[in-house]
Order: structure tokens, then C-alpha cells, then sequence
């Protein structure tokens, strides 16, 4: 079957570069409807972006990248646009994620240079707090409600009771109500290791930032620390979060009250980031026919299986969870 969108993408970037030698390969796909093309043939490396207009808008990742390089930070440079059709030319960053070189031996350079990067984008939000939309208690729900829907009911056809239901509500809005209590900065939002490029300088580039919202602090440092593709040892992440704080408290982030506090608030925003994530892993294999997230499930269960065990207003979670830590249903096709 002809690729109408690959042509199209093609044909202006051609255009767009002056160069009919050109050609695209395929650079990397996301969890969305867009996908990214390396330009070859040309006197240096591109990316186009193709987004379906009737199911992408290219705005917010303009908007989102402009604000995001004028603090300094290593994201794709867009050199040209057609808003029209859903195509941008942009700057490469190259092709090694951090989930592909991440070992034991390099992750505390490595983080150490996306910590670094996170405090200046939380920093961003000094200079205007309202420029990204806020995550609100209707987002954190809905994002929430993933898991049941799409996760509980749609992917294993489990039917909670009444009681089950009543429970996990009061441990939603619980988790809501820890997310707003946190202060705001700017949050990307999807600041894991998919998403961070390894770069020679400048390390890391950063991609994804276009769903970028003002919320809670912590949430940027859970996605990077407690990563839903690659874990590390509880004690080392704990290192980790500690030394982000101290970062922060330098750099007159507001943390909040003190360290424990500041753990505390990491903890409860990563089973709220962990409950949507599996949702969304549940929906891409029953609504978008991509299987490959299911096998990442059993860790984020494992995380949240953790600190509702850990803190006792969250273990109502544990009664609809530990069940299923060992279930097959979970990850199988």
C-alpha cells in the first residue's frame, strides 16, 4: 500500500531543502500518531516530524520548543514548518536514547546531566508560571481513571465491586489532592529515558516536551527516576532524589517544607504517574493494535505494589494490584 504521508513528507522536505537527491528513513515512532523521518542524502542530518493534522496539532510542540531553547536547553531546533499538512523540519539529535546506553556504570554521569537540565527547566517557570496550561485535579482524574478503564476493565476483564470502587476513588483523589498540594513549576511531563537523547555536548537532548504542563515539582523527577522502562535499586533512586533536592533548594526551586516531605510527595506522584502509564500501555495494545508497552507493565505495577505497601492510605491498591504481579493476562497478547 502507497504511504500517501511518507510522499508528501518527501516532496516538501525536497523542496524545503532545495535537494532532489534526498530521501527519509524511518527515525523513531512514539506512543501518539506522529512519527519521525531522518533526511539522508543531505549535506547534514534532519528530522522531519509528520503529524496527521486531523489527529496531531503541531502548535504546542512549536510553542513548547521555543520557550525550552531560549532557556538554554538541547532540543530540536525547528527550521522549517508546514503547519498545514502537520510537517517540521527539524535539527537531529541523533539516535542513542538513554534506555540504549544506560549501564550501572555511567547512569550517575548521566542523570547527573538530566537532573541538571531538570532544574533549569523547572527554573523556566520563574520568568512565567502561566505559559504552560496547569495540570489540574480534572487531568490528574482522567489520567487516573486510565487504569481502570482501560487497564482493569478493557484489558483483563476485571469487574470491581462496589466496595473496590468506593476504595480505589478515595485512593484517586487522595493521590490527586498530594499532586496539588506540591508546588508548581514547569513539568515536561514524559522526562524518561526514551525521551533524553545521549548527545557528545550538551548532553541530554531532549524530545516530547509538547504535552508540557505547570504542576507539580516532583513529577519530572519520578518519570526520570522511576522510569517505566529501566529500574534501579530503591536505596540509590532515594540517593538520587535527595541530591535533586539539595539541586533544587540551590538553584530557589520550591521543594516544600523539607527532604522527607519532598520524598514523600515523589513517592505518591509515582503511583499516580504509574497508574496512568499502565493505562495508556493497556489502551496502545487494546484501542492502537502496538503490543510492545505490555511488557514494560509488571515493573510499573511493581513500583506501585511498593509504595502502597509503604504508606498505608494507599493500600487499597495492593487488594486489586498483588494479584495480579505474577498474572500472565497482564503482558501476554
Amino acid at each position: 500500500m502507497t504511504d500517501k504521508r511518507l510522499e508528501l513528507a518527501r516532496v516538501w522536505t525536497r523542496d524545503t531543502l532545495a535537494n532532489a537527491a534526498i530521501g527519509l528513513e524511518p527515525a523513531s515512532a512514539d506512543a501518539s500518531f506522529r512519527r519521525y523521518l531522518r533526511v539522508i542524502g543531505a549535506e547534514r542530518s534532519y528530522i522531519v516530524m509528520d503529524a496527521p493534522v486531523e489527529k496531531e496539532d503541531t502548535a504546542p510542540f512549536i510553542r513548547a520548543a521555543t520557550r525550552l531553547l531560549d532557556l538554554g536547553l538541547n532540543v530540536p531546533e525547528i527550521l522549517a514548518a508546514n503547519r498545514e499538512q502537520g510537517l517540521l523540519l527539524l535539527s537531529d539529535l541523533g539516535n542513542t536514547t538513554y534506555l540504549q546506553c544506560l549501564t550501572a556504570a555511567n547512569v550517575d554521569r548521566l542523570y547527573g546531566d538530566a537532573l541538571a537540565a531538570l532544574a533549569v527547566l523547572q527554573a523556566g517557570s520563574f520568568t512565567d508560571p502561566d505559559y504552560f496550561p496547569n495540570y489540574d485535579r480534572e487531568l490528574l482524574n482522567a489520567e487516573m481513571a486510565l487504569f481502570s478503564d482501560w487497564f482493569l476493565d478493557r484489558h483483563l476483564k476485571i469487574r470491581l465491586t462496589s466496595g473496590q470502587q468506593r476504595q480505589l476513588g478515595g485512593v484517586f483523589a487522595d493521590l490527586s489532592a498530594a499532586a496539588l498540594e506540591q508546588p508548581n513549576t514547569w513539568v515536561h511531563r514524559d522526562y524518561h529515558s526514551r525521551n533524553l537523547m545521549h548527545t557528545a555536548t550538551h548532553n541530554p537532548g531532549i524530545l516530547d516536551f509538547q504535552d508540557a504542563v505547570s504542576g507539580p515539582i516532583t513529577y519530572d523527577l519520578v518519570s526520570l527516576l522511576r522510569d517505566c522502562y529501566v529500574d534501579w535499586p530503591a536505596q540509590r533512586v532515594a540517593d538520587w532524589v535527595g541530591g535533586y533536592y539539595r539541586l533544587a533548594v540551590q538553584s530557589g526551586l520550591p521543594v516544600g517544607p523539607d527532604e522527607d516531605r519532598f520524598l514523600e510527595w515523589f513517592d505518591w506522584m509515582g503511583v499516580q504517574r504509574h497508574l496512568k502509564a499502565i493505562g495508556i500501555f493497556a489502551r496502545l495494545y487494546r484501542r492502537d493494535g502496538k503490543p510492545g508497552y505490555l511488557a514494560d507493565i509488571p515493573r510499573v505495577l511493581h513500583y506501585i505494589h511498593t509504595q502502597a505497601d509503604r504508606y498505608a492510605e494507599l493500600a487499597p491498591l495492593n487488594d486489586v494490584i498483588a494479584p495480579l504481579l505474577d498474572d500472565p493476562r497482564v503482558w501476554t497478547q
